[in-house]
This record gives structure tokens, sequence and C-alpha cells, in this order.
């Protein structure tokens, strides 16, 4: 098992960058979002499930997932929202642990933006949280976005919060800052983990 570095973070904290930063030291990552994304592409047995379960106004003309009118079905009726985790988290933790045990580097950097929310930290070796004060989140989302403040404190309000996320962390990156800082916390860390993983493989060989 490739030793696995878990990495999250609330809305408008710079997941990506720190993300980014790593794959530059050749470190895969393997990102969350982009395998929900792959399971229910064209083709994909789960998108077949969920047209036949909500029917054909689920799919854009293309043929591919319309996400809005999804949101909308699943917001307002948790048993559809249920039904469809239970559909989606199998395939996705099954692709995901694929694309782990298939990574060539030293160890795998797992970019979960819902990791406290699902309570998946116990699938990662070690926990990083990329911390942002809420305003600095606030202010990134609407600028990113394009979004109201009211839009943005309500993402907020809905995802685990700042203390929820560092009472799992075992790493912490702080990126209220400039970017340049991330470059010099994600080599320090780069080192550490390395050193880490070379101990978790001799412990497994033992």
């Amino acid at each position: 098992m490739v030793y696995t570095v878990a990495l999250t973070g609330g809305i408008g904290s710079g997941k990506s960058t720190v993300a980014n930063t790593f794959a530059r030291l050749g470190i895969a990552v393997i990102d969350a979002d982009v395998i929900a994304r792959q399971v229910v592409e064209p083709g994909q047995p789960a998108l077949n499930a969920i047209s036949e379960h909500f029917g054909k106004e689920i799919l854009l003309p293309d043929g591919s997932l319309n996400r809005r009118i999804l949101r909308e079905k699943i917001f307002s009726s948790p048993a559809e929202k249920q039904w469809l985790n239970e559909l989606l988290h199998p395939l996705i933790h099954q692709l995901t642990q694929t694309e782990i045990n298939h990574a060539r580097s030293p160890y795998v950097l797992w970019v979960v933006p819902l990791l406290v929310e699902n309570h998946l930290q116990h699938k990662a070796d070690r926990v990083l949280v990329v911390d942002v004060s809420p305003e600095v989140q606030i202010a990134r989302t609407i600028s990113r976005d394009n979004v109201s403040r009211q839009h943005a404190e309500q993402i907020l309000a809905a995802q685990a919060t700042r203390d929820e996320r560092l009472a799992v962390a075992d790493d912490v990156i702080n990126n209220d800052g400039s970017p340049d800082r991330v470059a010099v916390h994600v080599d320090r860390l780069h080192r550490q983990y390395l050193k880490l993983a070379h101990q978790a493989a001799q412990q497994d060989k033992e």
C-alpha cells in the first residue's frame, strides 16, 4: 500500500495551489473531485443507473450528466441523496484505490475537499490541512467564482468548520499570505513525507 497523505481545506483555501506544488516535485496527485466526475462520464454504468433512476431529463443533449438538475433533485430529498451516494461512493473508492496502487511516486497526495464531512480521514496515513481565515476564503471565493458575499458565506456554512478540519490535521499549511510561501511549506513537508513513506515501507518488509 502506497503511503497516502490526504490534503483537504475549505473553499478558497488554495488546495489546488498546494497540490500543484507537490506535483511539481514528482508526487502523484489523486483528486477525489476528478474521480467523482470520471465515474459519471458518458458510457459509465453509473450514468446509465442515474438516468434510469431520475429520467432522461438528467442528461444534457450531448449525453453527459446535467449536474445542475441532479443537484436540484438531491438537494430537496435526503432519500435521493442517499441513493446517489450509495451508488457513487463505492465506485469512487474503488477507482481511488486503483489509482493509489498504480502510483509510482514514494507517496501519493490524495486531494479530498470533503474529507472531514465524509469522515474519510482514517483512510489516509497522514492528513494535511490547508488553513486560511474565513474572511480570506470569502474574498477568494467572491473573486474566483464571481458570486455574492451571501452566496460565499452559504458555501462556507455548508462545509466543515475550520476547527473541525484542524482537529484531524497532522500537518497544517497556513495559506493566508502570499502564494510564494506555499512552496517553502511544501518543500519542508515533502522531505518529511519522504522519510515517513520510507519508514512505512521498511516496516511493511519486516
